[in-house]
């Protein structure tokens, strides 16, 4: 499992810098962000690792039903607090640079799997 954490800060960071790209600050770095951030990012890996052929459409709506099953809900402002997300919607109705995110995450973890 360690490997697998390891793999889940490299794509949490990916997705960091991404953001920090875009303009989006809110990030924080590996060890200062949330345990429930760190442990849906490992279980991104995890799904990726159990099934080798998922699409960032896919991994959108594990993490989505993954949040749904943790109370979380659609929300113009993330918001750990209130469990609210912008990106609370099917993979088809989010912007195409939070998309990218999806896209860089299922990249980063392919490749450190090497699937």
């Amino acid at each position: 499992m360690i490997y697998e954490k390891n793999i889940a800060m490299i794509a949490h960071e990916t997705n960091r810098a991404y953001c920090a790209a875009i303009g989006d600050m809110s990030q924080l770095p590996w060890d200062q962000a949330p345990e429930w951030q760190r442990q849906s990012a490992l279980a991104g890996v995890m799904n990726i690792k159990n099934n080798p052929g998922t699409t960032p459409e896919q991994s959108h709506e594990s993490w989505l039903n993954a949040k749904s099953e943790d109370g979380w809900k659609y929300g113009p402002v993330k918001n750990p607090d209130k469990k609210e997300h912008p990106c609370f919607v099917p993979y088809s109705e989010l912007p195409e640079d939070q998309k990218m995110k999806d896209k860089l995450f299922t990249l980063v973890v392919k490749a450190l799997l090497g699937v």
